[in-house]
């Protein structure tokens, strides 16, 4: 197992859910962690307990390309390198096939499919050059098979698969692994109306952090394309 001690990790959308609880987890087993938000002064209440030389705040809007590159160009000139990429910023986009608007595709795609893959050709040189590089795709099980009628959504989270896979092809023979986590329902604001399940019942993000931690800490050898999470019963997850 590759060991936190001295590794820097960047988090984006790491303000609150999904983010901020792989954003603690991360800390609290060692790493150097870089966070990325629109609002990076939200970012404080995440890191509170952690010891200040661990810990990078940058704005990350994912409208705006020029804002990714500052953000990686400040976490090296702060940390040195770059071990590992949590793409997990994105947004739930609404509207079926006969209802969805140009404005809302063309968002949803921007923010859950442009933003990552920016942040990952922003990322390679360093993840190449750290010998065991490590990205992890938060997707979705919308990814894998569709339920629902948000076809932005959906088209979205596919494509996020798409972007994984190819960057595993990209950077494989230099060290760099990466891994999609699809979890199905979440306990965290984006599905805070949902009714069809209790909020209760939804997987806890922090447990999705814990799986993160162990994808960032396997060996070459023991390399994950896709890892599904789910809180309820399916046929084939």
């Amino acid at each position: 197992m590759l060991q936190p001690e001295g590794r820097v990790v960047l988090v984006s959308g790491a303000s609150r859910g999904i983010g901020a609880a792989v954003a603690r987890h991360l800390l609290g087993l060692g790493y150097r962690v870089s966070l990325g938000a629109r609002r990076p002064e939200t970012l404080a209440e995440v890191t509170a307990d952690a010891p200040t030389e661990r810990v990078h705040h940058a704005r990350f809007e994912a409208l705006e390309p020029a804002s990714h590159a500052a953000w990686i160009e400040a976490a090296q000139a702060q940390f040195g390198r770059i071990d590992g990429l949590i793409n997990n910023a994105g947004i739930l986009a609404r509207g079926t096939i006969e209802t969805v608007d140009e404005a809302t595709l063309d968002l949803a795609w921007a923010v859950n499919v442009k933003a990552p893959l920016n942040l990952i050709r922003l990322t390679l040189p360093a993840l190449r050059r750290a010998g065991h590089g490590r990205i992890v795709n938060i997707a979705s099980l919308s990814g894998k098979r569709v339920r629902n009628d948000l076809v932005a959504y959906s088209m979205t989270k596919f494509a996020m698969l798409a972007l994984t896979h190819s960057a595993r092809r990209l950077a494989w023979d230099d060290g760099v692994r990466v891994t999609a986590l699809c979890p199905g329902f979440t306990r965290t604001d984006l599905v805070a109306d949902v009714a069809s399940i209790a909020a209760a019942e939804m997987t806890a993000p922090e447990d999705l952090a814990a799986l993160v931690g162990t994808l960032l800490a396997l060996p070459d050898e023991a390399a994950v394309a896709e890892l599904h999470v789910n809180c309820r019963l399916e046929d084939r997850f």
